[in-house]
């Protein structure tokens, strides 16, 4: 089993252990043709923000919780629509001890890990996740985080973690390709519950400015994905609302970078 990381205010996944040399296009039809893709689009849903305040983080785990409850609806409902499985993750707050559920742990002060085995969501609530609390950041993160969900339920996590690579650079392209579907992912959420958040479209605008600075870091693994990338599934998501649109395996590696 890989190693992997996954710093959510980046988007960032990653590690890395030894694989199968192994030449693109990715193969695995359980990532290039799963059944999410034919699942449709997600019915249009009321969400309702909790109220949150800068610098309150019982707040932020109070808002967090309640969109995680419109994503356990909006998701459980499409899915099982879908004939596809559904149970809920747990979501837990507090600060990620080391080795969490066998993950490399950067030292970040706001992180959020998803662990596949016990179907929980981790968030360690930080200064930088505090500021600035009534932006779209915190509905799209919590969004993306879910997706990582979504896509162990659908089998996706399953085959992201067998599936071979020759090297180095190409491994962190296949972690790009998962952490680039969350984001699609998150946007595909927020398109369904849009209107029920009567914010302003500049909110919207807003949130692509936030994620195009914050790709990949110079100096590190490059496994978040560029800002422009993460801006393109994002929109893409948004703009389709179909998880049809989310499909990174089969898009080319510029895509992806």
């Amino acid at each position: 089993m890989r190693m992997r990381m996954i710093a959510a205010l980046t988007g960032l996944a990653g590690l890395l252990l030894s694989g199968t040399a192994h030449a693109y296009p990715i193969k695995d039809e359980m990532l290039t043709k799963n059944k999410l893709y034919s699942s449709g689009r997600l019915a249009a849903a009321a969400c309702k923000e909790p109220p949150v305040k800068d610098g309150d983080a019982a707040s932020l785990k109070k808002y967090w919780a309640g969109i995680n409850t419109c994503l356990d609806t909006v998701w459980g409902a499409h899915l099982t629509k879908a004939g596809l499985p559904f149970s809920k993750p747990v979501l837990k707050f507090g600060k990620i001890p080391k080795k969490y559920c066998d993950f490399e742990i950067v030292k970040d002060d706001s992180m959020a890990y998803y662990c596949p085995q016990s179907k929980t969501i981790m968030a360690q609530l930080g200064k930088n996740w505090l500021e600035d609390t009534d932006d779209l950041w915190l509905l799209h993160l919590a969004g993306g985080m879910y997706g990582y969900h979504v896509m162990n339920l659908v089998g996706i996590e399953e085959a992201f973690q067998a599936a071979p690579y020759a090297n180095k650079n190409e491994l962190n392209e296949q972690i790009r390709r998962q952490s680039l579907q969350t984001d699609c992912l998150g946007g595909v959420f927020v398109k369904s519950v849009w209107s029920s958040l009567r914010r302003p479209g500049e909110d919207w605008k807003h949130l692509l400015g936030l994620l195009q600075t914050s790709g990949d870091v110079k100096g590190k693994p490059r496994t978040a994905g560029k800002g422009g990338n993460r801006v393109y599934w994002t929109k893409k998501g948004y703009v389709t609302g179909n998880p049809a649109s989310c499909n990174t395996w089969s898009a080319p590696s510029s895509k992806v970078a």
